[in-house]
């Protein structure tokens, strides 16, 4: 089976995206998680650039790696300098990798705007920077800037980068798409004329015109032998070639080796904990990868997926770590709520008046506003009172929300919660100040509870978002608050509707609350106050 490399440069590239901003315990940690993904090359960034990443290099020096090599990343030396006195070529001999990638220009143009050199100063610059470099025992890769730009304007120029590259010692060259704007018919088409004549080609795809993975996907059907590019797909203006998604189409399209079958399996995994590390929210339509890569809602279409699966799904969601799910609605069929019951209810998918009962408080619920597709733990919670199992923990009796004014900006202001809550025959009456009335109210009821049920003071609020419902009826307009939540072990979702947007929030707030006690075993009261 042919081998295709993969050459992750989220840390250099994927790092230049706006809202990323990566901290040496960040860099490391996804280093990490790449070298146990499998990929081979991991760009570290330039060593010179900051003192961050020169300090990145530092510690990489002492971090053992299973699989990957990590590069560092330069250009080729100023135009005013001999190489071994060019503070740029010295700084990548520093950072101690075995691996340097340096870029140069493959355009002509380029050369003389942006440098301010000949055509033939550029080539200069190319072989000499490479040269020195290979002469000290380092392998050289060789990003070709703008290389589709550069051979449509001169091909002849654009080749001549290329050999001057590997005449000295070049052991790849990389086509870059620096501007994103060249077509994936293009780059196959060009790219095959360059692998004709050179080994080790490699290819580097922006996402300007949105065919990055696909013009990746076309230089590899092309000959090339290497894909750079950042696992989620991040980095400088429209990003970069999603290295998940084309690492995806290589092996289960075209059976072209990049990752063994088990570490395919961790893909998903991979990029959710890269993403969690990056504090990037990958987009859940992301093919293969994204939440929604295997979500169904249609009722006809989950019918199908049940009974065939490649009805609906052009690949195995588990091979790449990924899950099947079917997202509850008015949409589903008996098909979606059956199985649903049978992983979250086992029995009850077996009575077809309970499958009946279930369903249509479901719509009932979902026309009146409520949204179940992600919040499960309130489809639990609904299904325990249609079914008629359900049993609270606690009954809330009262509560009030007070928002005073309590300065000269609009924002500064002070919000209290008064609440009170029996748990079997005992009341209790607690208040709170908050971050505004719905952190107040969500503290106050802890608070009353906490003295009964330890275990909440594990449950913390992870997200908050609101939803305006009515848009005709203005700020009289239902609302459906749905409110994430972790407890250190596992997260889930809750969904509340009202025209009150703080008792929506309440809402969620006590089916969070009722559905964490209704899944953990209960410790026992304590008497803390």
């Amino acid at each position: 089976m042919r081998r295709v490399e993969l050459f992750d440069t989220t840390l250099r590239d994927g790092a230049q995206a706006k809202g990323i901003s990566f901290s040496l315990s960040d860099r490391l940690a996804i280093v990490k998680a790449l070298d146990k993904l499998g990929v081979d090359y991991i760009e570290g960034g330039t060593p010179f650039a900051n003192p961050k990443e020169a300090a990145f290099f530092e510690a990489i020096r002492e971090t053992e790696l299973e699989h990957a090599r990590v590069v560092a990343f330069g250009m080729t030396c100023h135009k005013s300098n001999p190489p071994q006195k060019d503070k740029g070529l010295s700084a990548l001999l520093k950072a101690g990798t075995e691996i340097i990638t340096v870029f140069g220009k493959a355009s002509f143009l380029h050369a003389e705007k942006i440098l301010g050199v000949t055509a033939e100063e550029n080539l200069r610059l190319i072989a000499e920077s490479i040269r020195y470099l290979s002469r000290q025992g380092k392998t050289v890769f060789f990003d070709a800037e703008h290389f589709f730009d550069g051979f449509r304007l001169d091909e002849g120029y654009a080749t001549a980068v290329l050999e001057t590259a590997r005449d000295n010692g070049a052991a790849r060259l990389v086509l870059c798409d620096t501007n994103g704007g060249t077509l994936s018919r293009e780059i196959g088409a060009v790219t095959e004329r360059v692998c004709r004549r050179f080994d080790g080609v490699g290819i580097h795809c922006h996402n300007d015109s949105d065919m990055a993975t696909a013009a990746s996907v076309e230089a590899v059907l092309a000959g090339a032998g290497m894909v750079q590019g950042t696992l989620l797909g991040f980095g400088e203006r429209c990003g970069n070639a999603n290295l998940a998604v084309v690492a995806s189409i290589l092996k289960l399209k075209l059976g072209i080796d990049c990752l063994s079958d088990e570490q395919l399996k961790r893909l998903t995994p991979t990029v959710n904990e890269v993403a969690g590390v990056a504090n990037y929210r990958l987009r859940s339509e992301t093919p293969f990868i994204g939440k929604n890569a295997f979500s169904h809602k249609a009722g006809t279409h989950i019918d199908g997926v049940l009974k065939y699966s490649s009805s609906f799904e052009h690949v195995d969601p588990e091979t790449i770590g990924n899950t099947r799910r079917l997202l509850l609605s008015e949409e589903a069929g008996k098909s979606a709520v059956k199985d649903i019951l049978a992983r979250r209810f086992p029995g009850t998918e077996k009575d077809p008046a309970k499958v009946e009962q279930v369903l249509r408080r479901l719509k009932e619920l979902e026309n009146e506003g409520y949204f179940f597709e992600d919040a499960l733990s309130s489809f639990d919670m609904m299904v325990s009172k249609c079914l008629g199992t359900y049993r609270p923990h606690f009954e809330l009796q009262m509560f009030n929300v007070s928002d005073e004014f309590a300065g000269n900006e609009l924002d500064e202001h002070i919000s209290y919660a008064i609440i009170k809550i029996r748990v079997s025959d005992q009341t209790k009456m607690t208040a709170a100040e908050g971050n505004g009335p719905v952190n107040a109210l969500d503290l106050a009821l802890r608070k009353a509870l906490k003295g009964f049920y330890p275990e909440l003071n594990r449950v913390s609020l992870v997200d908050y978002k609101v939803r305006v419902l009515d848009n005709n009826v203005a700020t009289a307009a239902r609302v459906r608050v749905s409110i994430d939540w972790a407890d250190g072990e596992k997260t889930w979702t809750t969904v509340g509707v009202s025209t009150d947007v703080i008792a929506a929030s309440l809402l969620a707030i006590m089916d969070s609350i009722e559905f964490t006690l209704m899944t953990r075993p209960i410790k026992g009261a304590s008497d803390e106050d």
